[in-house]
């Protein structure tokens, strides 16, 4: 789209550097072109500005609709909904049921139509306290069910403050790309839990190498709702998403 690389270039570029100064890492790990999954982890909203501004190449991702409400909401908010409308970003919807997966079906069709990057948050929400938490599933199965390249994207800094006038603020983002991860043999099968949830883990896992975050293996809108105390959740700490488990088996083919 040739209005959204000269905005980004010829403004949204500039301003974000002159107010937030963002580096990037790992570019060379980025295709040239090709449809890409990047997972990522979620501790801002500022994530969904500073990627696709600093990324070379276009991206696109889904939104939960609330984020396209901005009635009542700052300068930030409405900041953010434009930017979304402006790159092309329809709204996600994530109550579950056939409405959740005819969105995540719509997803994968413009993924292969456009073969642009698309962003993925498996945590499905912000963490609350910044540190990693358990991905969903959907992204596995978002993952597994084309041929796009799958790199984890580790995103640090992006944690907004209000500035003079209320821009929002950021102290120096960044973004690191890690190497791409190679779920290939896994996508010749129909995925069982166990694929998936593996899948996911290793996904966590390339992310947490990228950011150092603390690993906390419950989901992060169960921290959010207030159904675990913090005692509970530093006792869901492990080093590492998974834990450890091994790679899946594959089903022995069948013969004949």
């Amino acid at each position: 789209m040739l209005s959204y690389t000269l905005f980004r270039s010829l403004l949204f570029r500039p301003v974000a550097r002159l107010l937030w100064r963002p580096w990037m890492e790992g570019v060379e790990h980025l295709p040239a072109s090709g449809p890409v999954i990047a997972v990522s982890n979620h501790i801002s909203w500022g994530d969904t500005i500073v990627t696709p501004v600093m990324l070379p190449r276009q991206m696109t991702f889904p939104a939960k609709s609330e984020i396209f409400e901005t009635k009542g909401k700052g300068l930030g908010a409405r900041v953010v909904a434009w930017f979304l409308r402006f790159v092309g970003i329809q709204p996600m919807d994530r109550s579950g049921g056939r409405a959740s997966v005819d969105s995540l079906r719509a997803v994968q069709d413009h993924l292969a139509e456009t073969g642009l990057v698309l962003g993925i948050y498996p945590e499905g929400t912000r963490s609350p306290d910044g540190r990693l938490y358990k991905g969903k599933t959907g992204a596995a199965r978002l993952v597994l069910s084309g041929d796009a390249v799958v790199l984890p994207v580790g995103v640090v800094g992006t944690q907004v403050h209000r500035g003079p006038f209320g821009i929002p603020m950021m102290r120096r983002p960044g973004v690191r790309i890690g190497a791409p991860l190679d779920f290939s043999e896994l996508r010749s099968i129909t995925p069982s839990r166990e694929v998936l949830r593996w899948v996911t883990d290793e996904m966590m896992a390339a992310i947490q190498e990228l950011t150092g975050q603390t690993y906390v293996d419950v989901y992060a809108s169960s921290a959010k709702n207030g159904s675990l105390s913090a005692a509970e959740l530093d006792a869901k700490v492990l080093p590492r998403p998974g834990a450890g488990t091994p790679r899946p088996e594959l089903p022995e083919p069948s013969g004949g």
